[in-house]
C-alpha cells in the first residue's frame, strides 16, 4: 500500500472518538501493518519538566527503550537538533542506540505543538536505506494531524 493511500484512514482515527494515545497506538498499527519497510514504529514525547523522551505507544517488537535522554541516540539527537534525521546505515552512526539486530535504517521526524518540539515519531526498518524524502513529508503530515489532538 502507498502511504498517501493511508492517508483518509489516518484522518479517520484522528477523528475518532478514542483518547490520544489509543488513536496514535492505532496509526503506530497502521503504519507498520501496511508498509512493509516500517518494521517498527512508536511515539515517543517529551517529558514536561526533564530532558527525557517517553515511549506512549509502538508497534512492532517490544523495545526495552521507554525512556531516552535528551542527546543520546537519534531519538535523543532530534529532540536537540529540532530537525528530521534519516539514517540510511544504522551502522555507521555513532551515537546510535540498537533496540534490535535486525534494524539497518531508521527515520525520526519531530512533532511540534505551537511550535514547540513535544516529541517525535521513530521508525525502524530491517532494511537498509528505507526511507526518502516522501517518507519525511508523509510522516511530518502525520504528526500534524497527531498535534491536532494533543
Amino acid at each position: 500500500m502507498e502511504k498517501n493511500e493511508l492517508k483518509p484512514q489516518i484522518t479517520s482515527i484522528i477523528d475518532g472518538s478514542h483518547e490520544p494515545v489509543e488513536k496514535m497506538q492505532q496509526i503506530c498499527d497502521l503504519l507498520q501493518e501496511n508498509l512493509p519497510t516500517y518494521n517498527w514504529v512508536g511515539f515517543y514525547m517529551a517529558h514536561e519538566t526533564e530532558p527525557t523522551l517517553h515511549l506512549w505507544c509502538q508497534a512492532g517488537e517490544p523495545t526495552d527503550h521507554t525512556v531516552i535522554p535528551f542527546g543520546k541516540g537519534i531519538c535523543g539527537q532530534v529532540a536537540v537538533s529540532n530537525e528530521n534525521f534519516v539514517v540510511d546505515d544504522v551502522n555507521a552512526q555513532d551515537n546510535y542506540i540498537a533496540c534490535s539486530i535486525h534494524v539497518k535504517s531508521e527515520v525520526v521526524i519531530p512533532l511540534f505543538k505551537n511550535g514547540k518540539n513535544i516529541g517525535q515519531i521513530d521508525i525502524d526498518s530491517n532494511t537498509v536505506a528505507a526511507f526518502d524524502e516522501s517518507d519525511e513529508r508523509f510522516l511530518e503530515w502525520v504528526n500534524e494531524q497527531v498535534a491536532t489532538i494533543l
